[in-house]
């Protein structure tokens, strides 16, 4: 039996995510997001040097500030941004407002097909939530994103 080249449990693709307080941003996720804490290795100093949470199926990685090696924390808002697709988009919303997130966006049906919210956590970086409430063919979202432009959408 061959080795799949993704360990157990990541994507090909995994962020990882630098905090200035990282004890503090996973518990935020945890609260707010619904994250399972998978591993974190604390370094001599007690700074968090790398931990993994879980969101649904998907991993992040996430650290301490390590200055002298170019690992810096956004400003608040400033850093990158997620999608997360939940069951119950203003359910999820509402809990991570209560968790201390910025509410950016109330959620809102979108001419894409979800129903969306935006919001910025205290760590620094930007979350869309949303929940897929409908298929739109290419065509569809092409001729709503121009009504959108125009703000007849």
């Amino acid at each position: 039996m061959s080795a799949s080249h993704l360990p157990e449990g990541y994507h090909s693709v995994t962020p990882s995510l630098t905090a200035r307080d990282a004890k503090a941003a996973i518990d935020f996720y945890i609260r707010a997001l619904g994250a399972e804490l998978k591993f974190k290795l604390d370094d001599p100093s007690g700074k968090i040097a790398h931990a993994e949470i879980q969101i649904g199926n998907s991993r992040l990685m996430i650290s301490d500030e390590y200055p002298d090696y170019g690992a810096l924390a956004p400003e608040i808002g400033k850093g990158a941004t997620f999608m997360i697709y939940v069951p119950d988009v203003d359910a999820a919303f509402a809990k991570a407002v209560a968790a201390g997130a910025t509410a950016v966006q109330e959620p809102t049906d979108m001419f894409w097909g979800d129903r969306a919210g935006r919001i910025h956590d205290p760590i620094g970086y930007r979350w869309t939530l949303a929940t897929h409430v409908r298929d739109v063919s290419p065509e569809e979202m092409d001729a709503a994103m121009k009504a959108w432009g125009e703000g007849t959408c």
